[in-house]
């Protein structure tokens, strides 16, 4: 069996890099901190807004009280589960699974840029789903959606994906009157 090619991870990842990394810079520039603009407010309300946040924590702003520990200890923690990302994606064996690890290495990414030159995360997609479980849904970015998104894919590859198994070996026929036969014919 051919292997599977793994460079469409990094062109994936390398997307999401600038995709997030352009958004946020737009933000930066176009909202001012903890500022919000609604967006067709006209038929939704505040159901979806851009809201300009810089999250110092882990998802759902987890993470202690001390902002200087938060930024450390979770860029190792990035750098940790990339070695891990980078392990899996080598032994990957299906294209669902190249193109969940390509999303999840460029939000790793986008996250750890912002991190290590912000100090923390900057959010703006601000979506107010129904409170059956929250008032409203935490504020969250590109490299976050990607995540997200990969590892729904991962869930479903799980599902799908069969292990591949090697054909069996046939280096010699089970039947040697047949090649006999034909051996003595000629």
């Amino acid at each position: 069996m051919a292997q599977i090619k793994k460079y469409p991870a990094f062109i994936i990842a390398a997307v999401v890099l600038v995709l997030d990394q352009l958004t946020k810079i737009l933000v930066r520039r176009l909202i001012a901190p903890y500022h919000s603009i609604p967006i067709l407010d006209n038929l939704f309300g505040d159901t979806f807004m851009f809201t300009h946040v810089t999250n110092t924590g882990a998802a759902f702003s987890i993470g202690f009280a001390n902002p200087a520990v938060n930024r450390v200890l979770f860029m190792i923690t990035t750098f940790i589960a990339l070695g891990f990302i980078f392990y899996l994606l080598k032994q990957s064996t299906h294209r669902i699974q190249i193109v969940a690890f390509g999303l999840v290495i460029g939000g790793a990414i986008g996250n750890l840029v912002d991190r290590a030159i912000f100090g923390g995360v900057t959010d703006f997609i601000d979506v107010d789903f129904p409170d059956f479980i929250m008032e409203r849904f935490p504020v969250f970015n590109v490299a976050d959606s990607a995540i997200f998104i990969s590892v729904c894919l991962l869930i479903i590859a799980m599902f799908i994906v069969k292990e591949h198994t090697p054909p069996k070996d046939a280096e010699s026929p089970t039947d040697n009157t047949d090649s006999n036969l034909h051996i003595e014919e000629i």
